[in-house]
């Protein structure tokens, strides 16, 4: 019985630090969204409106796909495709 407690409080354990790192992962990926934000808003202000538009469609394909979030508005400012 003691041994079978002991692999439940190890596997808890493990559990635990593998959701510490999925949250990790989790920030980073949102930190690194909110960059792609700004990078978009930039080039918008630069008059790079094709390059702003490529780096939002990658943004839109990230959320859904990598993220499997739903789809959020573009920064404000930015290009749509038929732009």
């Amino acid at each position: 019985m003691a041994a079978d407690d002991s692999q439940v409080h190890e596997l808890e354990r493990e559990v635990e630090h593998l959701m510490e790192e999925v949250d990790r992962y989790r920030t980073a990926a949102e930190d690194a969204l909110q960059q792609l934000d700004w990078c978009i808003g930039y080039f918008v202000g630069c008059g790079k409106s094709r390059l702003a538009a490529s780096l939002g469609a990658n943004r839109s394909y990230i959320r859904r796909h990598l993220l499997e979030r739903a789809e959020q508005p573009v920064p404000a400012g930015t290009p749509t495709e038929s732009d």
